[in-house]
């Protein structure tokens, strides 16, 4: 059977992230979605990506029917028996309606790329309502709220793709040595790390500098780079190729994105290709200690999002300047540029440049020329499709530039 990732209406809830890319393609824990269903299900899965995203992220099956999976969905053994398990020309919700998966031929598949159970019910297919409360991602907040959970999930299957390395390096020091796997190619020097509260798991060809702390569970994924010094409290995952310096605590980086200096990072989530300058520092606590309200795109207002503690929240390809102030719960689009003095606005919007006092726009040819040369230090190109994307989101942003208004 083969299976394919696809996204409901409720994808909005997970912007700016899934203005660059699919459900499939964010990470949390120590997996993006399509690398944890693959493992969990022991074949490859397949993705449908919707709208402007298609041409860069779909890969489909050739093959005549499919099962159908929810991307935001998290799988768990309950649920990879439930898809494993579904009958052709049959849908399952959840108790609150959510669509989890469906069995259908490829033939049916939608123009949009975007299935929901009002679609299935109307090409006639069968509705069961399964009692089964999968972890979902609803909103922003869930890639560091769940974090912890999703790390404890995916190390016992990370971990089986090669033997845990041994420590070589006699100034490093661990607590609960058991929690702890090291890829092959990793590198410790002089760090310590304290695993005894949560797993560590430390990816192929990272690096961990001299003097980092590590404590509680940490992804820290293939060739991601710690800083000499960093202090990184738990429950955080370090991306592909990311840095990470400094404090955090409780943050995503899903990956090529760099905070390699001082500074504070908590109770955020960090897109692809973003850099914070040295000294960026976010608030995650208000002083009053209420909940935190965030931007939510959807309903186009801010949305109390239930949660004591809320930094940053930051799309694909956007940076800061040094020493920027992100104020609690802020939200900022694709490829924005902030910097200047005091604390930032909380929704910035996509290509906005500048900093509290004054904003304007960052003109699309300049942000694609910038996303071309941070690229390719890391050796990779920035595609035709990808400027595409690009240029898609600065379009349907250009109402949130309130500036460009007059």
């Amino acid at each position: 059977m083969a299976y394919i990732l696809f996204e409901d209406p409720a994808r909005t809830d997970l912007f700016p992230f899934t203005f660059t890319r699919p459900v499939a393609d964010l990470r949390a824990g120590i997996f993006t979605q399509e690398e944890r269903w693959t493992a969990m299900l022991g074949v490859p899965v397949h993705v449908l990506a919707p709208g402007y995203l298609h041409a860069r992220y779909s890969h489909l099956p050739e093959t005549h029917e499919a099962t159908w999976i929810n991307a935001r969905m998290i799988p768990d053994a309950e649920g990879i028996t439930l898809v494993q398990d579904l009958r052709p020309d049959t849908f399952y919700t959840s108790p609150a309606g959510e669509l989890l998966a469906a069995r259908f031929a490829l033939e049916r598949m939608p123009t949009d790329g975007i299935l929901s159970a009002d679609v299935l019910s109307g090409w006639g297919l069968r509705q069961e309502v399964v009692h089964l409360q999968p972890l979902f991602f609803r909103q922003v907040t869930d890639f560091f709220s769940l974090n912890a959970a999703l790390i404890a999930r995916d190390f016992p299957l990370a971990v089986q793709a090669a033997p845990n390395q041994p420590i070589r390096d006699p100034h490093t020091r661990v607590y609960g040595a058991d929690n702890l796997y090291l890829a092959p190619g990793a590198t410790l020097r002089a760090a310590i790390i304290n695993a005894e509260d949560g797993p560590v798991y430390i990816g192929p060809h990272a690096d961990i500098g001299e003097g980092a702390i590590l404590k509680r569970s940490h992804a820290i994924c293939a060739h991601a780079a710690v800083s000499m010094g960093a202090k990184l409290r738990g429950d955080t995952t370090i991306g592909p190729y990311a840095k990470a310096g400094g404090e955090i605590g409780n943050s995503v980086i899903m990956g090529y994105s760099n905070k390699a200096h001082d500074g504070y990072l908590g109770n955020s989530v960090l897109g692809y290709w973003c850099n914070l300058g040295a000294d960026t520092n976010t608030s995650n606590l208000k002083n009053t200690y209420a909940p935190v309200k965030l931007w939510h795109y959807g309903s186009g207002r801010f949305r109390d999002t239930g949660l004591q503690f809320c930094g940053l929240i930051m799309g694909d390809h956007s940076k800061s300047g040094i020493n920027t102030m992100f104020n609690t719960g802020t939200v900022t689009g694709v490829s924005a540029n902030v910097f200047g003095a005091g604390y930032s606005r909380p929704f910035i919007p996509s290509f906005a440049w500048g900093g509290v006092q004054n904003m304007s726009t960052y003109r699309l040819s300049d942000a694609l020329d910038t996303a071309r040369i941070v690229m390719s230090r890391r050796q990779v190109a920035l595609t035709e499709a990808d400027a595409a994307i690009m240029q898609a989101v600065f379009e349907l942003s250009a109402a949130e530039r309130t500036w460009d208004k007059g």
